[in-house]
């Protein structure tokens, strides 16, 4: 058997001193992540957090920088994680679009919100992008190269 990570990305999104968010159903209940999800044969890592962050939130979304490539093994199903951070701006919500497949609802989070509310979080990821933003990690776009 050949092991291999399942490669994710994630947008970590602030506004006004409160980071998006949204809450979804999983195998262990009602989570919170930041709009988050697999990347997809065929596209860039830009393109699938753009993607994502559109499905997830209903959101247009514009890829900044880099926060950080974070490993994360889930103990619960034995998969391990890649996951690619970006942050950026929203340009636009789309209101009438829904949401995707298990998304209950988009939420406006502080740091402290998400601090205290680690017991909901889907992963150990969520409060560390968010720390690592604050922090100020940013990493220029370039640093991932697509070689075709």
């Amino acid at each position: 058997m050949t092991w291999k990570p399942n490669v994710t990305v994630a947008a970590v999104i602030e506004q006004d001193g409160k980071f998006l968010l949204v809450e979804e159903h999983t195998s262990q209940g009602l989570r919170l992540n930041q709009p988050a999800g697999h990347w997809e044969s065929n596209e860039s890592l830009a393109q699938a957090v753009v993607r994502e962050v559109l499905e997830e939130s209903a959101c247009d979304f514009e890829p900044q920088h880099l926060i950080g490539v974070y490993r994360w093994h889930a103990e619960n199903s034995n998969i391990t994680y890649l996951r690619f951070a970006y942050s950026g701006s929203i340009l636009a919500h789309h209101e009438e679009l829904p949401l995707d497949k298990g998304i209950v609802r988009t939420l406006w989070m502080t740091p402290d919100e998400i601090r205290t509310s680690t017991h909901r979080h889907r992963s150990p990821l969520i409060l560390q992008c968010v720390e690592d933003y604050l922090a100020g990690k940013r990493y220029p776009l370039e640093l991932v190269t697509h070689y075709d």
